[in-house]
This record gives structure tokens, sequence and C-alpha cells, in this order.
């Protein structure tokens, strides 16, 4: 998969979500970010290179879907999440079978898995 041709960073994680993989961009300074950016924030060096990113993470943020859309109408409901990335970077995505946000408190270890859905799923760890 290639930039070319995509409209939004949604249309890029989902892309190589949808391909069992989760990328990012590094900068030779050491940052490195699950968002699409042109230029590295850290220190403004123009030549990223793409990376594969280990999709483990932190919840930082959870919201619980109650009424979903049509695509996620036999999950509800679910915890729609932000992961902070522990190599870099935050992610949107959602966490399967949760119904309560305490169910899933921030801090909560999780990893990418693969999923059957558009976009970026994740799963609760035992670390």
């Amino acid at each position: 998969m290639t930039a070319a041709g995509l409209h939004s960073i949604t249309d890029y994680l989902n892309g190589y979500a949808n391909e069992g993989r989760l990328r990012g961009l590094a900068c030779g300074c050491g940052f490195r970010t699950a968002t699409w950016v042109l230029a590295c924030p850290r220190c403004g060096a123009r030549n990223l290179t793409e990376v594969d990113l280990s999709g483990r993470g932190r919840v930082v943020a959870c919201s619980v879907q109650h009424v979903p859309s049509d695509e996620f109408l036999n999950e509800a409901p679910y915890a729609y999440v932000v992961v902070e990335l522990d190599d870099g970077g935050r992610v949107t995505g959602w966490v399967a079978g949760v119904a309560d946000p305490t169910e899933i408190p921030l801090g909560t270890a999780v990893h990418f898995q693969p999923g059957y859905k558009p976009g970026v799923q994740f799963v609760r760890d035992s670390r």
C-alpha cells in the first residue's frame, strides 16, 4: 500500500489495518508516530520512513458506543478508544464487548488485532 490515492489519515490506517498491520512513520531523530505527517514535529525533517508499529499500548481515552453505525450494528456495545502506542503515537480504534467504561479503565494495556471489521481493533492484554 502506498500513500498515493489516499484521502485521509483514516484511509491510511484502515488500509494497513485491513491487511493485518499497523504502520507509522519514523524520523532519524528517533521520533515515531502513528499519524501521517509531512515533517517531523520534533526536528522538522521531511525524510520520514514508513515503519511497522507493534500495535501495543495503553488506553488513554474511552467512550462506549451503544448506538453504532450500520457497519458495527452487531458489535454494540463496544468501546471506542484512543491508544497511546508503546513505540510512539496515538491511534483510535475499538474494543469489542465493552458495555461500560469501567470495564476498560484508562491505562488498560491493549494490542492491535487484525479484525473482521474495518478500522483498528484492539483487544485487552493480560500484562
